[in-house]
């Protein structure tokens, strides 16, 4: 005959964790809390926020009429002056990211060179990428190229006319991308520390090749930088599309709108006409701008990019 089962055991209840043990068990997150309320209060309330009134007419004085319009992303797109405004971006950051990088992985190669005060000259390089986003240095680019600056006071001693460079449309824009190319210290850092962990070894075999030192540069050097490369180029990009202090301080925008960047668009939109609408779709329009650039980036790493590990930076 079978057995009878016996009562079922009663289960034993679950103790209630203390609150020491939740916090210990959860540690990590305390630590990283105080970085989660500022990017939540700071960065993704703002953010959801310009996007919300981008769809709308909030004027910041007069409040919001109208919900749900797409006319701000339409004037974006269709309104003369932003339309200039995204073409002038578009070349002034292709002008300056190219030619910045390359001043930056040049002075680089020198600097890793064992010269004598190469302390004091990696020092000189780097102190422009500090000071240059400042408005004193903006304020002094200003009083080195207007009509009567030094640069033009320069040259007349050699006899030479300079000319106008924050009155012609054609040399503003030229004054304010020198800006950005000078400020080429901090790529530079990271270009030497990236050449410093390339490995001797290769240039003496390469030597004994017969390679000289172009050759090498160009099959060795470059190929195992490119990541670093690639870094920099995001960076710089993203940097160079969001460019204020020096069109707002040197030229204001002109002359002629010459050197009217998408930032500065936005800034006298929101801040001038009061028109947050109108300037939370240019932002966002930027914002979407930025993505594309650095997906296509991302994308393409794999045809140029060599990775220690030979897996395309997968």
């Amino acid at each position: 005959m079978a057995k009878k089962s016996g009562p079922a055991k009663m289960a034993a209840p679950k103790q209630k964790k203390s609150f020491g043990e939740i916090c210990k068990k959860n540690i990590g997150f305390f630590f990283i809390l105080p970085w989660l309320v500022g990017f939540c209060w700071f960065k993704l309330y703002p953010m959801a926020s310009s996007l919300f009134y981008s769809f709308t007419d909030y004027n910041l004085f007069k409040g919001i009429n109208v919900l749900g319009t797409l006319q701000n992303y339409i004037d974006v797109f269709t309104t003369k002056k932003i339309v200039r405004a995204l073409g002038v971006t578009f070349r002034y950051s292709f002008i300056t990211v190219p030619l910045k990088l390359a001043f930056a992985l040049f002075i680089a190669y020198i600097l890793n060179f064992k010269i004598k005060g190469v302390k004091f000259f990696r020092t000189a390089y780097y102190i422009p990428s500090i000071l240059g986003g400042s408005v004193a240095i903006a304020v002094l680019w200003k009083a080195v190229f207007r009509d009567d600056g030094l640069l033009n006071t320069a040259l007349g001693f050699f006899g030479i006319n300079g000319p106008s460079w924050l009155s012609d449309p054609n040399w503003a824009i030229f004054v304010i991308c020198l800006l950005r190319v000078w400020q080429f210290g901090s790529a530079m850092v990271i270009f030497l520390a990236a050449l410093k962990g390339v490995s001797n070894d290769l240039y003496e075999a390469a030597a004994i090749d017969g390679a000289g030192k172009w050759r090498q540069f160009f099959t060795i050097t470059v190929p195992l930088i490119t990541p670093v490369i690639f870094y920099n180029l995001v960076t710089q990009l993203c940097q160079a599309f969001q460019e204020f202090n020096g069109p707002y301080i040197i030229t204001q925008g002109g002359p002629r709108n010459s050197t009217t960047l998408v930032s500065l668009l936005i800034y006298n939109s929101a801040f001038r006409q009061y028109d947050m609408g109108m300037a939370s779709a240019m932002a966002w329009v930027l914002f979407v701008i930025l993505m594309v650039f650095t997906v296509i980036a991302f994308l393409s790493q794999k045809y140029w990019v060599f990775y220690s590990d030979d897996d395309g930076g997968k």
